[in-house]
Parts: structure tokens; C-alpha cells; sequence
């Protein structure tokens, strides 16, 4: 399987920004068949696990990795009608946004319907995968599909995550220089909020004296020698850092890399919660809800005191989002859609902003496009179906 670089062009419209974003992932399209473990190890370069939150429980959750598939269903939650109808469709993997299991199970017995859908799955060799809060987290997933529905431009993360970059070092022979720099820039090193192919290189002499068990790039055994080398630096997500770090010492022309991992204190525009942007012209709020509503066909919106105002700046978090009010308010948002809030939670609005629930399942329901979308462009060897279930427990009068 031959690493090389995609360039995935999402076009947002005049209204938006255009994102070019470099990936570097196996050729899974080329290949005559898929097996679960193709399928997410695409998945997880693209949105690593380590980007999701400690309570989370995403990946393969049921099931061998080795098995080879011809049909994917796709769902916001996997349950015993999803199952089904995965029977029904002949899929060997349901791709999930929500994990079945978030707590450890003692007993199957078919004592819930938790159980009962993993013994379904188990019978008809069925796998499940959980594609969650690293979803969330990621960029270009579920708050940015929900900032495109709402046709948001400059749409940016409300709370980049901290503690997630580190700075890495390596000095390299000037020889080889541009072969080193181009390998990391195509696995994913040196990306800088809306830039890449971002780094810093300085030039100096290096010395090593190889031992007699050695086998030197240049020079001889015994012997100092002195190389003209650049120290180069990038900045890289830790979730990337494994696979960048092999990936250098697969082009670095030394038999013994010497590298350097920093952690830093940087926030990463590439990975958070929630999203802001702005409306293309501003609305009034009760046009603006209406609209809200009918986009994510809402059995009822619930909202707190107008504010009289229009609407400009428009903040989003997908599924519970009460956690995001206080950086809406502060990044001048009028609006926050969200779900899940609290009665209490209410009140957090303290009249500097107006606060959506649409309901949980209405704002991460287009999820399931999503990741459609990120399959279809890189599969072209097994089914992709969309779940014909509606899987919202919750109902209106």
C-alpha cells in the first residue's frame, strides 16, 4: 500500500472560506476489496481516537476487523432496528455517531436493549463502530456540517483544545533536506490554523563519531566527523505525532534519527469544541428560529428571552452543548443553537444571548451524511446506505 498525499478541496461557497486541506492516508479506493480494518484505520488518520473526550468509548466497538465488507449502514445510534436493518441490507458494519456501549456490561443475557443489540449483531456477524467526540472534535466534522447547513461563513472552533500540539525537531543533511520536509508536510506536520506546509529551519554543523557496530550515512567508523546539517521545526497534532515521527525515520537518510518532541501550551484551531461564523445578512430572531427549525425539522424549539436584536454571529455545538455558553457570550455570539440544556442552564443566557435547544437528535442528525461523504470519497469497493430509521427516542405533541 503506497502512502500519498490527497488534496480535499472543500468548496463553501462564495460565502465561506475555501479549505484545502492536505491529508496523507493508504490508497483504500485502489484496492479490489475492504475489510472493517481498512475502513477505520482510514477513519481513524483522518479523526484519530486520541482526539476523543475521556468518557467516550469510540471505535470498533463489536466484531473482527478482518472481516471483508460489501455494505455499510450508517446511523446516529445503533439499536435493534438498526440492526435489522442492516440484516435487511446484508451490511457486515454499522458505523455509528453515538457508542451502544458507554458502560462496562457483566452479563448478556438480552436484559436490555443495549444487550439484545450486541447479541443480534454477535448471531449475524454484524460489526459496529463509534465515530463520537472525535467526530465532535474534529474540524471538518459534526459542528461544521451543522455551520453549513446554517450557511455560516468564517465558521472557526469555539474552544480550541489545549495541551493537543507539540513541536517537532530533527536535524537532517542538507542533501536531504526538501525530500525530509516534503514527507512530513504530506503526513500531516506543520499545519498552522488556516496554514500549512508551515516550518522553521535553521543551519549549523553536526558532529558524531560512529562505533564499530555502525553503518554511517558518511564518514568512518572511529572517526568524528562534521556534516553541514538544517535543524528543522514543525508544529504537529499529538494525535498525528506516531505516525509523523515513523514517517521520518522511514525518508531520513541517518541510521540513528535525532529528534525532538516538545509538548506546548498552544491552543489548536484544528481541534475543539462548538463553532462560530456569521450570517451572509443578518436576521431577525423569530425569523431566525423559524428558520433554525424547519432546517432541522424540529418538533419544537425551546429558547430564552429575545433580545430584540438582529442576529449576526451565529454559535454552534451539536448534541449537549451547555458547557459552550459562557465562550459564546465572550466571542460576541447572539445567538447559540444547541441541544440538551438544563432549566438552569437557561438563565446562563443572563439576556447577552439568545440560546437554542433544538433537541439532540435534530442537531446531529446530518452526522450520518457526513460521514457518508468522508467514505464515498475514498471507497468505491463496498455499498454505503444511509438508515431509513429515525432513531429519536424522544417525542412531540
Amino acid at each position: 500500500m503506497l502512502c500519498f498525499e490527497v488534496r480535499i478541496l472543500i468548496l463553501v461557497q462564495s460565502r465561506k472560506i475555501d479549505r484545502s486541506i492536505s491529508v496523507s492516508f493508504f490508497n483504500f479506493a485502489k484496492m479490489k476489496n475492504s475489510t472493517i480494518n481498512k475502513i477505520t484505520a482510514y477513519l481513524e488518520q483522518l479523526v484519530p481516537l486520541a482526539s476523543q473526550e475521556s468518557y467516550d468509548n469510540c471505535g470498533l466497538l463489536v466484531g473482527d476487523k478482518n472481516t471483508e465488507v460489501t455494505n455499510v449502514l450508517i446511523s446516529l445510534d445503533c439499536t435493534e432496528q438498526i440492526v435489522e436493518e442492516a440484516i435487511q441490507k446484508n451490511c457486515q458494519l454499522i458505523i455509528s455517531h453515538h457508542p451502544l456501549l458507554f458502560k462496562g456490561i457483566k452479563k448478556l443475557t438480552g436484559g436490555d436493549y443495549v444487550q439484545r443489540t450486541l447479541i443480534k449483531c454477535i448471531q449475524n456477524n454484524i460489526a459496529i463502530y463509534a465515530i463520537h467526540t472525535n467526530l465532535d472534535n474534529y474540524r471538518f466534522g459534526v459542528n461544521y456540517e451543522i455551520s453549513n447547513r446554517l450557511n455560516l461563513m468564517n465558521a472557526q472552533i469555539v474552544l480550541p483544545k489545549n495541551q493537543s500540539l507539540s513541536k517537532l525537531v530533527t536535524y537532517v543533511p542538507l542533501s536531504h533536506v526538501d525530500e525530509v520536509t516534503n514527507t512530513l508536510f504530506t503526513a500531516g506536520a506543520g499545519r498552522i490554523g488556516n496554514y500549512e506546509e508551515c516550518h522553521f529551519r535553521t543551519v549549523g554543523s553536526g558532529t558524531y563519531k560512529p562505533m564499530e557496530m555502525a553503518n554511517p550515512f558518511e564518514g568512518s567508523v572511529d572517526q568524528r566527523s562534521v556534516v553541514e546539517e538544517a535543524k528543522i521545526e514543525f508544529l504537529v497534532e499529538n494525535t498525528r505525532m506516531e505516525f509523523i515521527v515513523n514517517q521520518l525515520k522511514l525518508v531520513h537518510p541517518y541510521e540513528e534519527v535525532a529528534y525532538d518532541v516538545v509538548a506546548l501550551q498552544n491552543s489548536n484551531a484544528h481541534e475543539g469544541a462548538g463553532m462560530i461564523g456569521e450570517l451572509q445578512e443578518p436576521m431577525e430572531e423569530i425569523e431566525f428560529i423559524k428558520n433554525v427549525k424547519e432546517i432541522f425539522q424540529c418538533g419544537v424549539v425551546k429558547y430564552t428571552r429575545l433580545l430584540d436584536k438582529p442576529i449576526r454571529k451565529v454559535a454552534v455545538c451539536g448534541g449537549s452543548g451547555s458547557f459552550l455558553v459562557q465562550q459564546a457570550i465572550a466571542q460576541g455570539a447572539d445567538v447559540f443553537v444547541t441541544s440538551d440544556m438544563k432549566y438552569h442552564e437557561f438563565f446562563d443566557a443572563d439576556d447577552r444571548i439568545l440560546i437554542l435547544d433544538i433537541g439532540h437528535y435534530e442537531s446531529e442528525q446530518y452526522t450520518k451524511h457526513l460521514i457518508a461523504d468522508i467514505l464515498k470519497k475514498n471507497f468505491t469497493n463496498f455499498a454505503i446506505h444511509l438508515t431509513e430509521r429515525n432513531t429519536n427516542p424522544i417525542n412531540y405533541w
